[in-house]
């Protein structure tokens, strides 16, 4: 199964199955909502894995200049999760950032800590990202009863 599953660039063919997915998790509270709009105008942001053809899994990675990066809108296929795909996604990332950039910062905000430990992350504060707060926590639902954990890998 595993050796089935591609990691890739995302395409601009992959929008709906991003959209699809995410949306399983946006009703869940999980994600925040994103347009296929959105998704398609940041393409270029996402990686995903596909399985027998299909979007199966996907993450993005945000830009805030000054080296200081985030992953997010990580999700798997309910059907196919613990079966490494998220690891997977996550090692593709970080490898990529590595041969990319001399210096980085990702973090990540989560409900689900031990996953992003197990790829190296730390537990930070979420105040050192000020940056995300402005962007897209002050538009978030829970805004002021967050229940994330932010963590942090750097180069």
């Amino acid at each position: 199964m595993k050796d089935q599953i591609k990691i890739r660039t995302a395409l601009l063919a992959d929008v709906d199955g991003i959209y699809d997915l995410l949306e399983l998790y946006v009703a869940q509270g999980i994600v925040l909502k994103r347009s296929k709009e959105d998704i398609s105008f940041f393409i270029g942001n996402f990686t995903v894995a596909e399985y027998q053809g299909k979007v199966c899994g996907c993450a993005a990675l945000r830009d805030y200049g000054n080296d200081l990066l985030e992953l997010r809108s990580v999700v798997i296929s309910p059907e196919l999760q613990g079966r490494g795909i998220g690891r997977s996604l996550g090692h593709f990332i970080i490898e990529k950032l590595k041969k990319e950039r001399q210096e980085w910062r990702l973090f990540t905000l989560t409900t689900t800590p031990a996953f992003f430990r197990s790829l190296g992350f730390s537990e930070v504060v979420k105040e050192a990202f000020p940056e995300k707060i402005w962007s897209d926590c002050s538009k978030c639902p829970k805004c002021h009863c967050c229940d994330e954990t932010a963590l942090l890998i750097t180069s």
